[in-house]
């Protein structure tokens, strides 16, 4: 086991992997920007060092000074989290260089998954049904309007090195395409270093469900079943929920053993996510692999009882997973809101101080929280602030308490999309479990 892991990360995230370090007897190192100087996961860790200023670019994506603080607290190893340096195969490269465990898979497979263009190929071969698209890069406007035509219009135009729903954009017909395919390349350029596109043909009225993995440096692959992510605002998810009120237990288990047949033929190691499409008629295709914790893990947790950054950790080590697949159990339901410092009404970020945080207390209520009552909420990074997270013996208790807890969360200072969440979770639509990738635009009135 480590003795000592540098966390490349901040806010909730970075604060929910020091209690698991914190809990199996390993010091954490946390880095931090001028902004965040008085931070939560500043004051959490054992150790701490300023990394640059606010700007991210110049701070948690140092590549250099992060590694740099890396080799001088003696950590022996590095979380990544999520976003940030999680998916840079440059980062993980540099870190086996300086002789640091990256506490997550292969460079290999953090390279192949994040070219999209390339994954899709990849699952295909692994016996991953994937969605009708073209398999290279799009070189201009005239070459995306001829593979839509092909395709078939309504289609998605994607970054290759997208994620986060950035640099992703449906396009109903060639006249908006051609509208917007300059300006997404120039997003994906901006955001990804990358401005290679691609189209895929869009599922309508789909779920968006994806299958959590844990795989091991011994050949051992197991799956801790499925999360449901259909609520989503813009392709960036807002609740998420497990199991899905949209699978049966035969097509669970398909779905699952799908996941782990994949997994084993690319040679997959640690926590990984297969995200998938499933259409009405319950055809499954795959979306994307994440190859890193995912910011919902915490509902898988809640419903299979395992710490998921315990066993990164124990994986890195070179550890087997100790468990078989018939022991990985869905006891319960799950459900986790994203709240964010933004307007409900205009969805902008508002920066500010928390001047009152009053969150409810159950034992069927958790928090993943990356401010405190006086944090400052600064325009530098992403506006999520924390996680809500409720379980209930069965999906209809889960809603309830999510209500309950939803009702009873007071923060005052700064605006936030409580609101919306109250909204979404008290609609007879979403209630029923018929929710779709489009329920928010159809149904939220200001999706």
């Amino acid at each position: 086991m480590f003795k000592r892991i540098l966390i490349a990360n901040r806010g909730e995230i970075a604060v929910r992997i020091m209690r698991t370090c914190k809990r199996l007897g390993i010091e954490t190192v946390a880095v931090y920007s001028e902004a965040d100087q008085g931070a939560l996961h500043v004051k959490n860790a054992d150790y701490a060092f300023l990394i640059g200023p606010p700007k991210v670019n110049e701070s948690y994506l140092n590549v250099n000074r992060i590694i740099e603080v890396a080799k001088e607290s003696q950590a022996e190893a590095i979380h990544p989290g999520y976003g940030l340096l999680s998916e840079n195969p440059e980062f993980a490269t540099r870190c086996a260089e300086e002789d640091l465990v990256f506490i997550g898979p292969s460079i290999k497979m953090i390279d192949l998954m994040g070219k999209k263009i390339a994954a899709r190929k990849a699952m295909q071969e692994a016996g991953f049904p994937i969605i009708s698209g073209t398999e290279s890069p799009i070189k201009n406007e005239e070459e995306a309007i001829q593979a839509a035509t092909t395709i078939g219009y309504p289609v998605m135009l994607k970054a290759s090195a997208g994620g986060g729903g950035i640099g992703m954009q449906l396009v109903e017909n060639a006249e908006q395409l051609t509208k917007v395919f300059s300006s997404n390349r120039k997003r994906a350029q901006m955001f990804f270093g990358n401005d290679e596109m691609f189209l895929e043909k869009s599922i309508k009225e789909a779920r968006h469900i994806e299958i959590q993995l844990l795989a091991d440096h011994h050949g051992q692959v197991l799956h801790l079943w499925e999360r449901d992510c259909s609520v989503q605002r813009r392709n960036q998810k807002v609740i998420e929920e497990s199991p899905s009120p949209f699978l049966d237990e035969e097509l669970r288990k398909e779905l699952g053993m799908m996941a782990v047949t994949a997994a084993k033929s690319l040679g997959y190691t640690n926590a990984g996510t297969i995200e998938c499409l499933v259409d009405q008629e319950k055809n499954i295709y795959f979306l994307e692999m994440n190859t890193r914790l995912q910011v919902e893990h915490r509902v898988t947790e809640e419903v299979t009882g395992l710490d998921l950054v315990e066993w990164q950790i124990r994986i890195a080590t070179g550890e087997k997973l100790t468990l078989d697949q018939e022991e990985i159990k869905q006891d319960g339901h799950a459900i986790e809101a994203r709240i964010y410092a933004e307007d409900s009404k205009t969805f902008y970020p508002s920066p500010g101080t928390i001047t009152k945080l009053s969150r409810p207390c159950a034992s069927h209520i958790h928090h993943e929280m990356g401010v405190e009552e006086g944090t400052v909420v600064t325009p530098f990074y992403d506006p999520m602030i924390a996680k809500l997270i409720v379980k209930g013996t069965t999906r209809i208790e889960a809603i309830e308490r999510m209500q309950e807890a939803l009702n009873n969360y007071q923060i005052e200072g700064i605006k936030t999309n409580i609101p919306m969440l109250q909204e979404i979770i008290g609609n007879s639509i979403f209630q029923a479990g018929d929710v779709t990738t489009e329920f928010v635009t159809k149904h939220y009135k200001k999706g």
